[in-house]
């Protein structure tokens, strides 16, 4: 499971016209989620994003949490980030999950993240989704589960 966190002053995702996801202060999550994934790695995850101090303290040190700040996550589905990009030019998605198992564990790792108390809003699984955001910082991490593998 590979995540993009991205500390946002402002995110929003819309699905044909309609805002579907809006948050202010937080973090805007990408989530892409590859064949054999489990529910131990979304939980993981999650709470990772939840704790990992990346927020500013009265300092304008990275000394607060999301849980610590009061910020929100904004989650959105991305199964473009388990491309295999390595091998010629048109990348591969052969290692993402199938739809079923992928919309699954998306939607735990949300629920795991309202379970530490973070206010979440969502995109909408397998939709074309506009995603707006005002990077602040810019601070932008990826955190993942498992090691990219050798190419196919």
């Amino acid at each position: 499971m590979k995540t993009v966190l991205q500390r946002v002053s402002s995110a929003s995702v819309t699905v044909d016209g309609k805002r579907v996801g809006e948050i202010d202060k937080g973090l805007l999550i990408l989530v892409g989620v590859e064949t054999g994934d489990s529910e131990e790695d979304s939980r993981y995850l999650a709470q990772k994003a939840a704790e990992l101090r990346i927020f500013p303290d009265a300092d304008n040190k990275m000394n607060l949490s999301l849980l610590d700040a009061g910020g929100a996550a904004l989650v959105v589905s991305q199964f473009t980030l388990i491309a295999d990009w390595r091998k010629g030019r048109r990348p591969g998605f052969s290692r993402a999950a199938r739809p079923e198992e992928g919309n699954r564990l998306y939607e735990h790792y949300s629920e795991c993240l309202r379970s530490l108390g973070v206010r979440v809003e969502t995109g909408v699984f397998g939709a074309h989704m506009d995603v707006m955001l005002v990077n602040d910082g810019p601070v932008t991490m990826i955190l993942e589960t498992q090691k990219e593998s050798a190419p196919a």
